[in-house]
């Protein structure tokens, strides 16, 4: 495995000077008509050339000569190295890979779509270059399959799986955690940091969306009427405590029961009551 060095360029600014020279004592090799110095000059100002290399912020020149790795160049400004150097540019910026939407299954067998956005940057600019073939495309690559195992690793929901502790709905902060753990892992072999890693788009797969929407709604159903006869009968428990402990009304058993039926229909009806007014007697 081939680790980054750092190499240190001369300066461009005194390399331009000695270029300058040469095209100076070539001019006056001409002007005297002196063809030893001119074709020296000259050469040697062509050779200088091509080792001219500008180098921005965030930007860095992987240098090889004759198949030989031979360090990279992270500082910014004008620089010449050897001529016969390969200069491969290698940006350090940040980029962000907005993945496509990928149709999968979760862990209980759901096709979900998922999709993910991740920030990731060159650390290593010799295993960008020489581990992988394009390390771009390697890293669409790899992230897509990173998505996948993490879709397939984990359920949509607990609703199947009452025992899942990590869910790709519920505990989105341990999901991005797993995502960005395997990125790095995946990607670290090509000296690519991912710097962030979250899920932008989840949702369960057409064929299956109207289904698991009339779930989810009756489980809201269920939850709501659960939560209305908790309410119903903390409410008649109330009422019946109230009515003996004023002695409004001695009621005997038949009469609570009349009671109790008459308050949990009027509290978990949906709908409005017709009160109705009895003159008479129950019995």
């Amino acid at each position: 495995m081939i680790l980054e060095k750092s190499f240190r360029p001369l300066s461009g600014y005194m390399m331009l000077l000695l270029c300058l020279l040469c095209i100076g004592i070539g001019i006056v090799g001409i002007s005297q008509r002196i063809p030893a110095i001119i074709v020296p000059s000259f050469l040697l100002f062509a050779f200088l050339m091509p080792g001219f290399m500008i180098i921005n912020p965030n930007e860095s020149r992987v240098l090889t000569l004759f198949g030989k790795y031979n360090g990279t160049v992270k500082e910014n400004g004008f620089f010449w190295v050897n001529p016969f150097f390969v200069k491969r540019m290698v940006s350090l910026r940040a980029f962000n890979l907005n993945g496509q939407s990928l149709k999968v299954n979760d862990k209980t067998g759901n096709p979900i779509d998922i999709a993910a956005v991740i920030v990731w940057q060159v650390q290593d600019t010799a295993k960008a270059i020489f581990e992988v073939n394009d390390y771009t495309s390697y890293v669409h690559i790899q992230s897509e399959a990173a998505v996948r195992h993490l879709a397939n690793s984990c359920p949509y929901d607990n609703w199947e799986d009452n025992e899942a502790v990590v869910t790709l709905r519920g505990t989105t902060d341990k999901v991005h955690e797993m995502l960005l753990a395997e990125l790095n892992e995946r990607l670290g072999k090509a000296g690519i940091h991912v710097m962030e890693a979250r899920i932008s788009h989840l949702a369960y797969a057409p064929e299956i969306a109207g289904a698991m929407l009339q779930r989810q709604q009756a489980s809201a159903v269920v939850a709501a009427r659960q939560l209305i006869v908790e309410g119903a009968v903390g409410m008649v428990e109330m009422a019946l405590a109230r009515l003996s402990e004023k002695e409004i009304v001695h009621l005997d058993e038949e009469r609570k029961a009349n009671m109790v039926s008459n308050l949990l229909v009027v509290l978990c009806g949906d709908r409005n009551v017709s009160p109705v007014i009895n003159a008479g007697t129950i019995y």
